[in-house]
């Protein structure tokens, strides 16, 4: 959702030219990226973990 909230926001900002709302948009991206990069890590976690501990729900 972060992500695409930030997209509109640099998208108005650089219309209007309004470098603030541009630059608050790239960080709104930016904490996208990064909750996406936390999600997938503890994803990978927890695979490593079941895999290991033998609970695979295959």
């Amino acid at each position: 959702m972060d992500k695409l909230k930030g997209k509109g926001k640099e998208a108005v900002g650089k219309l209007t030219g309004d470098h603030r709302k541009e630059a608050e948009g790239k960080a709104d991206q930016a904490k996208g990226r990064a909750k996406d990069a936390v999600d997938e890590a503890g994803d990978r976690a927890k695979g490593i973990k079941d895999s290991l501990s033998g609970d695979d729900d295959k």
